[in-house]
């Protein structure tokens, strides 16, 4: 026994202070509050399949543990990273014996399902569908992207979210004053203002919390049996950074999501907060300056076709600049785009125009349209009565068609009443009321 005691005094602060019951649980109220569906089946021991879907530190693995302890079940833990379909049939087949012998339920734990392949997540299907083991898997990323149609179809998606600063100092306090698990046991000074930067450097992640924690106290100035934690320890432990971004995962995509979307909808301060948070947790600049290419045809278009020049000029400037110089070309694109006229015409016309091709038939090119560098192709009249524009009136050929006769009438550019597009949408609709009005028709 004083061994064991011994060996948990050395596990991380973090491992140490995970809750032991659902009323320790920190956060997450909107599926484990009272009265809520899964808190209701897991206080009366019906454990079900769920798949736990959350950024790293929400409590995912924990409330695992928590649903085996609540179901009176074994816990069998595996990591898609470090296991494959021989580790899942040993843990199946012991699952199968402890059903047999004990009467027992098994919960199997994966972290890191999103690791497993198609036939990874396969294998235990089966198992999960006859009731020889409750599934549980965590994931960091879109289960919907992740997992195969098979297993979400199993199991119930819970979203944990990122904890609110006030949870986390909640769980700094607890670990300060708890004697058993946490560092009650030593006399630390610990100011509030720096239990609140904790909070905030940790992101959302408990582990990281404690973690953080855990470190400062360590390097906290002794004297007197006393651990006196300053700025400076802190400022050491966070030099480094610690925001949540992932380069492959969902928060990289959520994040260009919320700078398009802000950009989008004409918020240059939003679209400015959400590009420096991407810079700030490593995001290469150069891939926002793509981006902002694409922001600028896509949702800017002719409406101020300046946009993409600058969003050109920009991504130039740091490629030439490199950071942190040329990030400030990138943010004035961003504040621009922001601020720009919006039109998404020249984006659905193309949308409109690759339909049609890919739902019609490869019409010809019109004979008055076609070329004629050879004697041959003149006889066979290509080129034949077509009207150059730059001899007619105004250099418009007016009746004159340039689409296949079939889609004669078709239009895909469709002008907005903003910026310069509106301009646009006059001009053409004059060009139209002269096409109606020609005695020239080329198709009537």
């Amino acid at each position: 026994m004083p061994e064991l005691f011994e060996e948990k005094l050395h596990q991380p602060l973090a491992a140490r202070m995970r809750p032991l019951c659902l009323d320790d649980f920190v956060g997450q109220e909107h599926v484990l509050g009272e009265g809520k569906a899964l808190r209701v089946a897991l206080e009366a021991g019906i454990p079900h399949s769920m798949v736990l879907w959350g950024p790293p530190g929400v409590g995912k693995t924990t409330l695992a543990k928590l649903v085996s302890q609540l179901s009176d079940a074994d816990f069998l833990s595996l990591s898609a990273v470090m296991s494959g379909v021989k580790e899942i049939r040993a843990a199946v087949e012991k699952a199968k014996q402890t059903q047999q012998q004990y009467r027992r339920k098994t919960i199997l734990f994966i972290d890191e399902v999103h690791r497993f392949n198609k036939s990874q997540q396969d294998a235990f299907l089966p198992f999960v569908e006859d009731g020889t083991i409750i599934f549980i898997g965590a994931t960091t990323e879109n289960p919907s992207f992740e997992l195969n149609n098979a297993l979400l179809s199993r199991v119930r998606v819970y979203a944990l979210r990122a904890l609110e600063v006030e949870h986390l100092k909640q769980l700094i306090d607890k670990a300060l004053i708890d004697k058993e698990r946490g560092l009650g046991g030593r006399s630390i000074q610990l100011a509030e203002e720096l239990r609140k930067r904790i909070a905030l450097a940790a992101d959302g992640d408990a582990r990281r919390a404690l973690n953080i924690l855990e470190i400062v106290v360590d390097l906290g100035e002794q004297q007197d049996n006393q651990v006196r934690v300053t700025e400076k320890n802190l400022q050491e432990v966070l030099q480094e950074g610690t925001r949540r971004f992932d380069k492959g995962g969902d928060l990289f995509y959520e994040q260009i999501s919320a700078l398009h979307k802000s950009v989008r909808g004409s918020s240059p301060d939003a679209a400015l907060y959400w590009l420096m948070r991407m810079l700030d947790g490593g995001c290469d600049p150069l891939y926002i300056a793509r981006r902002l290419v694409r922001m600028a045809s896509e949702d800017i278009g002719n409406a101020d076709p300046r946009a993409l020049s600058m969003s050109m000029d920009a991504w130039q400037a740091f490629e030439r600049l490199g950071s942190p110089e040329g990030e400030l070309a990138i943010a004035q694109a961003v504040v621009y785009l922001a601020c720009a006229a919006k039109s998404n015409a020249v984006y659905q016309a193309v949308g409109k125009a690759k339909a049609d091709i890919r739902s019609s038939p490869s019409h010809e090119v019109p004979m008055h349209l076609r070329n004629a560098p050879t004697q041959l192709m003149k006889n066979m009249d290509f080129g034949g009565d077509y009207r150059y524009a730059h001899d007619e009136v105004d250099g418009f050929a007016a009746g004159e068609n340039y689409l296949p006769e079939t889609l004669k009438d078709q239009r895909y550019y469709w002008p907005v009443d903003r910026g310069l597009e509106a301009r646009i949408k006059e001009k053409l609709e004059h060009l139209a009321h002269l096409n109606s009005t020609s005695p020239n028709k080329r198709y009537e």
